[in-house]
């Protein structure tokens, strides 16, 4: 029998075979991202198994015809690469929370509260997210996620996504240098240069992040712009 210690299995199938090989499995989890770890570092045991609990190594003459060679490193990393990877418990969990923060942030930025049109503080999300209950997946990025959770909150928040377009001047002075922080915070689906050096910009925002992006663009252009919502949706 083979003693797991630490490890996890990553299992590969192939033509009604399956091939397990031992590993640590955050740095596991970080080379199947593409994230830049030495393989030999996250495998425990150079020997690749039908059955790892069982200690029942594979064969030569089937690895070399499912995976056409011998070298360890290479079906290793095939297997990381595209086979399933056991999660330990405190991997979950330090993946769900950080799901859970983006989750915040996302609501936080392109969210506002229905009754004042202002983006809900971070803490009040955090709040609602845990009097709903809310179920955090690990296997799903925030952005597929949040769709639903707004749903959810909905219930005991006044939440709604909302998309701002804002019609802006910027005085001819700090036109140039605005243009960067303009594309950082949203979509310019206009732009035109007048006579006297001034840009008319038309963008597209998220609604919780219009006051932030207010106060920098006047900092940046010191009160020398003009600002209107044209349309919400």
């Amino acid at each position: 029998m083979v003693d797991l210690g630490d490890s996890v299995i990553a299992r590969y199938k192939d033509k009604n075979h399956i091939f397990e090989i031992l590993v640590d499995c955050e740095k596991a989890m970080a080379y199947k991202k593409g994230e830049k770890v030495d393989i030999s570092s996250l495998v425990f045991v150079q020997n690749i198994f039908d059955d790892v609990k069982k200690g029942i190594r594979s064969s030569d003459n089937v690895l070399t015809q499912i995976f056409g060679t011998l070298d360890f490193w290479k079906i290793a990393d095939k297997i990381v690469k595209k086979g399933d990877i056991q999660l330990t418990t405190e991997y979950k969990t330090k993946i769900r929370e950080q799901i859970r923060k983006r989750i915040i942030d996302l609501l936080h930025k392109n969210c506002i509260d229905v009754k004042t049109g202002r983006p809900h503080p971070p803490q009040r999300i955090e709040n609602a997210l845990n009097d709903v209950k809310i179920n955090i997946d690990e296997n799903k990025p925030a952005e597929v996620q949040i769709q639903n959770i707004i749903k959810q909150l909905q219930t005991i928040l006044p939440i709604k996504f909302e998309l701002r377009q804002l019609s802006i001047r910027i005085g001819a002075k700090y036109a140039g240098s605005s243009y960067n922080t303009i594309k950082k915070y949203g979509k310019i689906l206009k732009e035109e240069w007048n006579n006297d050096g001034s840009i008319d910009f038309i963008i597209e925002i998220p609604a919780g992040m219009q006051e932030e992006f207010e106060i920098t663009l006047n900092n940046l252009a010191h009160g020398q712009i003009e600002m209107c919502v044209m349309e919400k949706k």
